[in-house]
């Protein structure tokens, strides 16, 4: 799309939100929006999706801008934070939302199921986490990072199994980067529950699977991007993960929610 002439740097801070044309991304793009901040929308294939997202940003008062990178291919993940600065003049947050979510078991498992959710879903945010990194180094000022894992990493089971691989990769890469990139940059986890019927899940199906938990209901895309902002703005957390999901990694299950949820 068009890109709008950008406001100064310290008008608002800049987060650049990975996956955020539509469902999860774009309720923590739209949250930070209506709280302060300018948006940098990144999509992939989502050219309209991503427009309204960031219309609708702008309609709550916030620069925003979309900008498409495959972050599969290292060297369109490596020019997206620098293209995001070059437009709004600075950033001090990544929240690393795009992942792949592919059904496989130990059983069709493979080199290419895993490279592929590796490359989305570790690899990218942690270019990202270092790219910013080296962007608030040269601009002076601190930053922060917020990676998108699952509550299945304290609940596990073998459905989904490179998808878990490389989200529990990305977990231990919170750690590590926390620990790599400190003081010029914080990083931390949010790890939802339930929040959005995905794959074959049906309307039914997703109502059951929200409902078990302890709580009796998971994360919304509200609660998830109430957490996101909230760990964005705590200057004092870094290298630790909040799960948000109505205590379901409370409760051990042998199958993903989405079995767990069908009808016999």
């Amino acid at each position: 799309m068009s890109q709008q002439p950008a406001p100064a740097p310290a008008e608002r801070p800049v987060a650049l939100v990975t996956g955020a044309a539509q469902r999860l991304g774009r309720a923590i793009a739209l949250d930070l929006a209506a709280h302060g901040w300018a948006v940098a929308v990144h999509y992939r294939q989502s050219a309209d999706a991503a427009a309204r997202t960031v219309a609708e940003a702008r309609a709550l008062g916030a620069p925003a801008e979309a900008f498409a990178a495959d972050l599969a291919d290292e060297a369109a993940c490596a020019a997206l934070l620098p293209a995001v600065a070059a437009h709004f003049g600075a950033v001090c947050a990544v929240v690393n939302n795009a992942s792949r979510f592919d059904y496989d078991t130990v059983d069709d498992f493979g080199h290419a199921a895993m490279e592929r959710h590796w490359r989305a879903n570790t690899a990218a945010p942690i270019l990202l986490a270092r790219a910013l990194h080296a962007h608030r180094l040269a601009a002076g000022g601190r930053g922060a990072v917020v990676n998108l894992l699952d509550q299945k990493l304290w609940n596990p089971n073998p459905d989904y199994l490179s998808y878990t691989l490389s989200k529990a990769a990305l977990e231990a890469a919170t750690t590590l980067l926390a620990q790599a990139l400190a003081p010029v940059l914080r990083v931390a986890g949010v790890a939802p529950g339930v929040t959005l019927l995905s794959g074959p899940m049906s309307a039914a199906e997703f109502e059951r699977a929200h409902r078990l938990t302890p709580l009796q209901r998971s994360s919304t895309p509200e609660d998830i991007a109430r957490a996101v902002r909230f760990v964005l703005e705590s200057p004092a957390i870094t290298g630790t993960t909040l799960l948000v999901d109505g205590g379901q990694h409370l409760m051990p299950q042998p199958r993903d929610v989405l079995f767990l949820a069908q009808d016999d």
